[in-house]
């Protein structure tokens, strides 16, 4: 697995604030990676490092093979950190064509194509003095992808979206990875959307991984048989101390190689089966788990 960012005991302190402390992370090429944490985790410190924003106080760390910082490594990346700021008398298209001109790929960037991209092409000759921050977002996303990266980091890239953009834009994302082989790094607080979209997901606390790994293992991790039955009594009776009820489901803790026996065995005792799947943890409850967050009812804030 060839990695795009390597970070080697990566440190940053303020004063006597370690926003990062001693990272040790190593991001594959390809796929959608998504990087979690709480308020003061150090994602967005993170994103500065390797876009050699802001310099590191200790340790290493590289981007598409190159150090932070090297000019060859960086033509090859893209970048949305926190929200977008553009010169609100210029429309989305100049916009455009104004980063175009400042990367020095003016007659090659393809501006139409991602305005399209991002769901902006009716928006294209309005001045972004009148955007939402959804429209903001899609933008600063279009800006990203104007020199057609090989990777791209997208710090809330969904921030402000209604639903529909919601969807629209973890399509696009899915896209840039799954059929333009670009690699995507994310942080995003809507935990839902990175169970979607993410291959794999990182989270940081405290400037630390305190977990890593692809969201389907991490999200096998307590698998249950969740069982749609009449009557559940009977069921929860044959489970014993294996089984719980989950409002009008019962839950079996059960392996995989069981689930057929089972089933075969409630069928032949007359119990009524309607449903039966698999359910795991969802990532929200990892994340919680894992930074010792508070709940919020929703989502929580990316920092």
């Amino acid at each position: 697995m060839t990695a795009v960012i390597e970070t080697r005991g990566l440190t940053k302190t303020y004063g006597s604030v370690r926003a990062l402390d001693g990272l040790d992370l190593s991001i594959p090429r390809g796929g959608v990676y998504g990087v979690l944490g709480p308020n003061g985790a150090g994602k967005s410190t993170l994103f500065r490092i390797l876009l050699g924003l802001i310099r590191a106080t200790d340790g290493t760390a590289s981007v598409m093979g190159g150090g932070v910082g090297d000019v060859a490594a960086m033509r090859r990346m893209g970048s949305m950190i926190e929200t977008p700021r553009f010169p609100p008398y210029l429309n989305a298209r100049q916009v455009l064509e104004w980063l175009a001109r400042a990367q020095g790929i003016a007659g090659a960037a393809d501006i139409p194509r991602w305005l399209e991209r991002v769901g902006l092409a009716e928006a294209a000759d309005r001045r972004v003095r009148g955007f939402s921050v959804g429209m903001m977002q899609r933008l600063g996303v279009a800006a990203a992808l104007l020199s057609d990266p090989e990777l791209i980091i997208l710090d809330e890239p969904t921030s402000g979206m209604d639903p529909p953009g919601i969807q629209e834009m973890r399509a696009l994302i899915r896209a840039l990875a799954d059929h333009e082989g670009v690699t995507v790094v994310l942080a995003s607080h809507q935990l839902l959307e990175v169970q979607r979209v993410c291959d794999r997901v990182a989270i940081l606390n405290k400037g630390k991984l305190v977990r890593e790994g692809s969201v389907a293992e991490l999200t096998t991790v307590g698998e249950r048989l969740r069982l749609m039955v009449s009557p559940a009594a009977q069921v929860l009776e044959v489970l014993g101390a294996r089984g719980v009820a989950e409002g009008d489901a019962v839950l079996a803790d059960i392996k995989r190689d069981e689930g057929p026996a089972l089933i075969r065995s409630l069928a032949a005792a007359g119990v009524d089966i309607h449903e039966a799947r698999w359910v795991g943890t969802d990532l929200e409850s990892i994340f919680f788990t894992e930074t010792g967050a508070v709940q919020a009812p929703e989502t929580i804030h990316a920092g």
